[in-house]
């Protein structure tokens, strides 16, 4: 990660912007990507990363899981932050000791769980801390939950619940005495339906510009 180097996009797109959005994103590889201005409306998030939208609607068409419901998703376990890690813990109080768990990044998955990803998918060069392979990587994760629990991918709620329990701990069902959880799912799932109404309101303008997406 290049220190200093902060990948930012900034006003409403336009098709020049995005069509040399491919080679922004060549020459800022490596960079720092700093978290949206704006992570509560999903319309405002697009506007200042346009490719961001490219890379969602890719996961969506490619695995089920709509593009308001990836971005609940990552605002919930990282914030937009593209290299979020558990504290530390402390030993006698001072002592920095091993973080909590290896979740990192966008998604804030485990290595063993993203390294599943990697090998399951072929995408053995994905980045935790890059976009287009965490919204792939949710993406993903939710068409396992389909397949081994019947979750359906619009149900936000459970969807969360076996994104944070794993999908054996999900058909356990030790998550239904937590509330804690439930809380935090109801939280996504209430955020997935807000990012949906913002984006009726510029989904056009943002098809229109991705039509212009130079690879």
């Amino acid at each position: 990660m290049i220190k200093g180097c902060k990948h930012q996009v900034k006003g409403k797109g336009g098709i020049l912007r995005l069509s040399l959005l491919g080679l922004i994103t060549f020459i800022l590889a490596g960079c720092a990507v700093a978290p949206p201005q704006k992570p509560d409306n999903a319309c405002e998030i697009f506007r200042q990363y346009p490719d961001w939208y490219i890379s969602a609607k890719q996961s969506e068409e490619k695995w089920g899981t709509a593009v308001p419901i990836l971005l609940a998703f990552i605002h919930q376990e990282s914030s937009f932050k593209p290299d979020a890690q558990p504290e530390r813990t402390a030993f006698l109080g001072i002592i920095p000791g091993p973080r909590k768990s290896s979740s990192y990044g966008y998604t804030q998955a485990l290595d063993s769980t993203w390294k599943e990803y990697q090998d399951k998918t072929g995408n053995r060069r994905a980045s935790r801390g890059r976009f287009h392979d965490a919204v792939d990587f949710i993406g993903w994760y939710n068409y396992q939950g389909y397949l081994r629990n019947g979750i359906e991918r619009n149900n936000t709620y459970y969807m969360y619940i076996a994104y944070h329990e794993g999908h054996g701990g999900y058909a356990e069902k030790k998550w239904q005495s937590k509330s804690w959880l439930k809380d935090v799912s109801t939280k996504v799932a209430n955020r997935a339906i807000e990012y949906h109404k913002q984006l009726e309101s510029c989904r056009s303008t943002l098809d229109r510009g991705a039509s212009w997406w130079v690879f």
